[in-house]
């Protein structure tokens, strides 16, 4: 446990310095969630707990199954990925040597980009607790790793082969990290990354396991405003410093102090969408907000250390402020009427591409750097990343996808896992 222990230091590797592997996972950014991720009941029509129409929620108004979808969260998570991407190509490859090709002009702004993940792991704080409210806890759990696992063995198998094949050296993949970063689970033995961008996967999943024991026990609006304040505590009890060493790097592992003011966050304007704003939620998101500034300007600060340059603060500030007055304004439903339905469209490559687009994209810029034009190559490969994304959209997760639910779910059903 003790080797997964530096969060900071990892997450430092992984922006900073894309050819050095990461043991730690993005937006889904991940990644975070499609489809029916992104729809949940009006306000109105939210119950405090159970799933079935007839309950009734905690103002006393009947649950109603009316669905709609917030089409400007699959807007801000490919804008996400896309700030990531060009963070990558434009600054970090050049600036950690990994590429050939240099944008003078274009890395000040570019540098910026790896704030694309701070914003995955808020929309994923919003996005996953309204995904498993009224869930029982096995359908959470199928939906996650239906949501997450096509794709990435998709992605690492490709990645991979053009690493083996194609870096000259400068990504060495064995047979063991291969099946390791399957699993996604490679950071607990300490097993590095297939990519470097893999290392939000392995954030996500804890803040998983966290949402599937609120599954368990039944998600609740009290229930969970308790779950944030004592994560808050937590976080801050970490950050001080006053815990051993040993201590601390495992209670870390679930608490993710680095990062979770931006789930917490996420998590209470889920219930302002669901509920309405009070007092308390404004509480939590003000100081998650206050610690997310205090860590963005430290991790800035490493950075830009690491790479002999200065990341400006009051940049990273301004972006952490635009974040949280943009995802405060989803949950209050003001920004409705700027959603578009082909919004989804792009919102469903977010996640392939992100996986895709680290090394294959180092390794093209290397080979080519010398050969094409730095504009037309950068244009090309974001084009072709997009193209790679949609083609395992399409080709992988829309296909596979309802077969392994169906693979998923009987034995779920077997185990018991309805509670809920």
């Amino acid at each position: 446990m003790a080797k997964c222990s530096s969060d900071i230091d990892r997450r430092v590797r992984a922006v900073s310095a894309p050819r050095l592997p990461l043991a730690c996972l993005h937006g889904e950014l991940s990644s975070t969630s499609r489809g029916h991720v992104n729809s949940f009941p009006p306000r109105s029509a939210v119950a405090e707990s159970g799933s079935s129409s007839g309950q009734v929620s905690e103002a006393g108004r009947p649950h109603v199954a009316q669905r709609d979808r917030l089409y400007e969260i699959d807007a801000l998570r490919i804008t996400a990925a896309v700030s990531v991407v060009i963070y990558h190509y434009v600054f970090s490859a050049y600036a950690g040597g990994v590429s050939k090709v240099g944008f003078p002009v274009g890395s000040e702004i570019a540098r910026f980009g790896y704030l694309g993940v701070d914003m995955f792991f808020m929309i994923s704080g919003f996005v996953v607790l309204l995904s498993a409210w009224n869930r029982r806890p096995g359908a959470f759990l199928v939906s996650r790793i239906v949501r997450l696992y096509p794709a990435f063995w998709v992605a690492v198998t490709i990645t991979a082969l053009v690493s083996v094949t194609l870096s000259m050296g400068k990504y060495p993949i064995t047979l063991v990290q291969y099946l390791a970063n399957l699993t996604m689970f490679n950071s607990l033995p300490d097993i590095p990354n297939v990519d470097v961008v893999y290392w939000t996967l392995w954030a996500e999943i804890r803040f998983y396991a966290l949402v599937f024991v609120l599954a368990w026990i039944g998600i609740t609006r009290s229930r969970v405003v308790r779950v944030l304040w004592g994560w808050l505590a937590l976080t801050f009890l970490l950050q001080s410093g006053v815990l051993p060493a040993p201590v601390r790097s495992v209670a870390d592992l679930v608490v993710q102090s680095q990062f979770s003011h931006y789930f917490i966050a996420g998590m209470a304007l889920c219930l302002v969408y669901r509920f309405g704003l009070s007092a308390q939620l404004a509480a939590i998101v003000l100081i998650s907000f206050g610690n997310a500034v205090y860590r963005g300007i430290e991790f800035a600060g490493k950075v830009g250390a690491r790479y002999h340059t200065e990341i400006e603060s009051s940049v990273v500030v301004t972006v952490i402020v635009a974040i949280f007055i943009v995802l405060f304004l989803v949950s209050l439903r003001v920004t409705r009427r700027l959603g578009r339905p082909w919004f989804a469209v792009a919102g469903a490559l977010t996640y392939p591409l992100y996986l895709i687009h680290a090394h294959i994209g180092f390794v093209i810029f290397d080979r080519l750097g010398g050969v094409v034009q730095w504009h037309v190559l950068l244009v090309g490969m974001v084009a072709l990343m997009c193209l790679a994304a949609y083609a395992i959209h399409t080709l992988v997760e829309r296909p596979l996808a309802p077969l392994l639910k169906r693979f998923l779910t009987p034995d779920l059903r077997s185990a018991g896992w309805r509670r809920g």
